[in-house]
């Protein structure tokens, strides 16, 4: 799976969403607190919560909140905001503050999470066969996996180019993804995933077969011209994308004037959905 989907994706205990970043130099998670306050406790405001029983750890000379970081996260408006985050071993100690008959359960999903990124390092392929295992789950057909995983080849390979000629900025990639995608679909992300109906979700994870390979042409079509052009930097690799996305777009034109279907539409797998507590 792309590396930045892998680090930044949202995991689920009990339906809730639990934000969460991987440190490649600490080599260990980071979760937000406000998010397993939530499925903690229940609570209608989770940030409160959170704020009230840190002022009393701190009025108690805990030292557990100044353990605790701030990183940036996608907040439920679609952007990037600081959020408190704690690692497993110091959101354990925060968890004992909280009285929840969950809180053992939650621990032990705490600590089954941040195991399987430890072994995804040292053999790549159970996180390859986590990520089917997840999508069949979620009703998907085995070609539409096997399209999922084809695209995200491709995404990893143009992602790859990027990091090597001097774009390494997440909002420079967030930028060139964009131009790529409104170019060949003539929808920004955002208005993508407006179209479908979902928010934090993943795009990628609610596109048809078609979708799919436009998504990827374009993408492949942006690495083979900025090869071709070696271009180095964020304004240059700008005019690859274009004309990338320019190439998908076109042949999706041509598709839909030959079948008289759109290849961008409103489908989505919210509705099926198999099992909605993955573990």
């Amino acid at each position: 799976m792309d590396k930045e989907i892998e680090e930044k994706r949202l995991v689920v205990f009990d339906g809730k969403n639990i934000r969460r970043q991987w440190s490649d130099k600490e080599e260990k998670w980071y979760f937000s607190v406000v998010d397993i306050m939530g499925a903690l406790t229940g609570s209608v405001d989770p940030r409160k919560y959170w704020n009230k029983l840190a002022e009393r750890l701190r009025d108690e000379d805990s030292e557990v909140v100044t353990k605790c970081h701030r990183l940036k996260l996608m907040a439920a408006d679609g952007k990037m905001r600081l959020t408190d985050v704690a690692d497993t071993e110091v959101m354990f100690r925060i968890i004992q503050s909280v009285p929840s008959p969950k809180a053992e359960s939650i621990k032990l999903w705490l600590a089954k999470v941040g195991y399987e990124r430890i072994q995804d390092i040292s053999d790549p392929e159970k996180s390859i066969n986590r990520g089917r295992l997840y999508w069949r789950k979620m009703g998907r057909s085995e070609e539409w996996i096997q399209r999922r995983m084809m695209g995200q080849e491709t995404r990893n390979k143009l992602t790859d180019y990027w990091k090597t000629h001097e774009v390494s900025k997440t909002e420079e990639f967030a930028i060139l993804t964009n131009i790529i995608h409104e170019e060949w679909s003539e929808l920004t992300v955002k208005e993508h995933k407006n179209l479908k109906g979902l928010k934090q979700q993943n795009l990628r994870d609610h596109m048809s077969e078609a979708e799919l390979i436009f998504t990827a042409l374009a993408e492949m079509s942006t690495r083979k011209i900025a090869e071709v052009e070696k271009s180095t930097g964020f304004w240059e690799n700008k005019f690859p994308a274009h004309k990338g996305g320019k190439i998908a777009r076109n042949a999706r034109l041509e598709l839909e004037e030959k079948t008289g279907k759109k290849v961008v539409t409103e489908q989505n797998f919210l509705g099926s959905i198999v099992r909605k507590k993955i573990k």
